[in-house]
């Protein structure tokens, strides 16, 4: 019989990655989303796309639909990529339980992705991070920071959005801290940016790789993978998931110092980017379901978002006269939503850009907010749904 995969988060990237991976390992697979995901259902590896009720505002609809659709189409696996993943955790036990969803315990979850509570468990599991303070004012920052050079965010925050660097300490003339809850200050350490993809099972380290995000959108999300080695980065990793004897995706961002050692920044419970790294004959299925010994791309070539490499990536070289090496790079890259084969979801992103615009105008938000807002959790009271 052949084995079933429901992905949902079907709007990003990494979930068309995991459809392709899937189908060319015999799944069928179906994918799920509560926004235009066109980007994900118009691939060749996908069997049908399924419309959700948005986890954040229709948490009893959107379980009641699950259900539905893993009765119907007879589901294995339920994989979230994005940040559903913790609704989905928090609603666990409303779903059926032979289904096997790839998904933590939703206390463990909201734990990692406060980037509070995160560097405790780090400090326990032996992970290195920098020091930090919880404040909910400019003033109690300052005070912390006693003059030392800091950064700011929020405790539940994505995408490095509302994230303030003061490199030369906060200045007199800073504005105040916005109501968005309370606030992380850390230390400011300078050195090399450093993202991190894993799977886990119950504990064991299943999947890594490392990138360094080389080109970014505004300090913010990257859409340039290069691959590194750390091997004290994923012994870090090993011990964190043994410790908390994790399971389901999880990825940190890391700041590698300038005299050596990496620091851990904070926690994604969820896909990132680094997924795009592995080769296809990595059978990541597998490591999500708790199956094999560990997998790490090896010599894998740089990937990136094509369209955005060359339109914001180019933009970017002109203006710092980086022409030539944005050239090496771009040719050196694999573009992750272009594949042989599989044409449609280029055209499929762009649509769904200008559903997500569409979307902004009518919420009088920002195009990040419109295609996250309806997924996203930041530390609210979430009741359970009843069964």
């Amino acid at each position: 019989m052949i084995p079933r995969v429901l992905i949902l988060g079907a709007r990003a990237p990494v979930a068309l990655d995991h459809a392709r991976r899937f189908d060319r390992l015999g799944w069928q697979v179906h994918v799920a989303d509560s926004i235009p995901c066109r980007l994900t259902g118009w691939s060749s590896a996908v069997e049908q796309t399924h419309a959700l009720p948005p986890p954040r505002y229709a948490p009893d609809a959107f379980v009641t639909e699950l259900n539905r659709i893993v009765a119907r189409e007879r589901i294995d696996l339920l994989l979230p990529t994005c940040e559903e993943a913790l609704h989905l955790a928090r609603h666990r036990p409303a779903l059926p339980r032979s289904l096997h969803v790839a998904v933590d315990g939703f206390g463990t979850l909201a734990a990692l992705h406060s980037k509070w509570s995160f560097l405790s468990i780090a400090r326990e599991h032996g992970m290195p991070v920098p020091d930090s303070g919880r404040v909910s004012s400019l003033e109690e920052a300052r005070e912390w920071a006693q003059g030392r050079a800091v950064v700011l965010k929020p405790e539940f925050s994505r995408f490095g959005v509302h994230v303030r660097l003061y490199p030369q300490g906060i200045p007199a003339d800073a504005p105040a801290l916005p109501a968005l809850g309370p606030w992380v200050v850390q230390a400011f350490v300078a050195g090399d940016e450093l993202c991190s993809y894993a799977i886990a099972h119950r504990g064991r380290l299943l999947a890594h790789a490392i990138y360094r995000p080389r080109y970014r959108l505004h300090r913010s999300s990257s859409y340039y993978f290069e691959p590194v080695q750390r091997p004290a980065i994923r012994d870090a990793i090993a011990a964190l998931v043994r410790g908390t004897h994790y399971s389901g995706q999880i990825s940190f961002d890391w700041i590698e110092a300038a005299e050596g050692g990496a620091l851990a920044l904070e926690c994604n419970p969820r896909a990132t980017s680094g997924l795009h790294l592995f080769p296809f004959d990595c059978d990541l299925p597998a490591a999500l379901l708790g199956e094999g010994e560990l997998q790490e791309p090896v010599a894998p070539r740089a990937r990136m978002i094509g369209a955005l490499m060359a339109s914001a990536g180019l933009k970017q070289a002109v203006q710092h006269r980086q022409f030539g090496q944005w050239r090496r790079d771009f040719g050196n890259a694999v573009d992750v939503i272009s594949t042989a084969g599989d044409r449609l979801p280029p055209l499929a992103s762009l649509l769904d850009l200008g559903s997500y615009a569409r979307m902004a105008r009518r919420q009088h938000c920002s195009l990040r907010e419109a295609a996250t807002r309806d997924i996203e959790w930041d530390g609210e009271p979430m009741a359970a749904v009843a069964r």
